[in-house]
């Protein structure tokens, strides 16, 4: 599996080129609402483009915002893949400077300057996590929350206490996903049994 990257916050950079002023926005997003706030809340409406690009897990979105077709929003997108990126959102506004770049230049430039800002901004390895319940009783409830949240990257949270027990609400690690199982119904001999929901990736 190839590791993944995220942000763990906002970064910004800027540069000049040809008079034309270039500057990326990135930042860490959970899902295409917190992209689409923060594209807005970056873009500025007296700039002449605010290109963007954003991936989160198998989807993704780009824009030229008038610049000519594949010369902005495409380089954008190419910059957050080739540092491995997920879950991050970039924007690139220009305000242009007077000097024609080219399709060419174009490219160099809203790929050069989100490839810069991306490089300089702290990141973390993206974990692909999953959620799961499982009803535990009480014989068993220190035992399980004990042994299970000693795991790395294993958390463990009571959910609802029951006439016989308790809920517990688990997340995981996908990679974990079999041990963490085998590991529940092995230390209540089969009576709890743990029920995943949809993965989700988490940083």
């Amino acid at each position: 599996m190839v590791e993944r990257f995220t942000l763990t916050d906002v970064a910004l950079c800027q540069q000049e080129i040809k008079k034309s002023r270039f500057r990326a926005a990135a930042a860490p997003v959970a899902d295409e609402a917190a992209a689409k706030a923060f594209i807005a809340a970056q873009s500025d409406p007296g700039a002449n483009h605010n290109c963007w690009a954003w991936r989160i897990g198998a989807a993704y979105r780009f824009s030229d915002d008038g610049e000519p077709s594949g010369t902005a929003g495409k380089p954008i997108l190419a910059a957050l893949d080739g540092q491995g990126l997920d879950r991050v959102a970039v924007v690139v506004t220009r305000w242009f400077g007077g000097i024609l770049l080219g399709s060419g230049g174009l490219v160099r430039a809203y790929g050069g300057t989100a490839a810069q800002c991306l490089r300089e901004a702290a990141k973390v390895v993206l974990v692909e996590t999953v959620a799961g319940t499982a009803d535990c009783g009480f014989s068993d409830l220190a035992l399980v929350q004990a042994r299970l949240g000693a795991l790395p990257g294993v958390e463990v949270a009571v959910e609802a206490f029951t006439a016989s027990g308790a809920t517990l609400s688990i997340v995981s690690p996908a990679a974990q996903m079999e041990p963490v199982q085998r590991l529940l119904s092995d230390l209540t001999s089969g009576r709890s049994q743990l029920r995943w929901q949809d993965e989700t990736p988490d940083a």
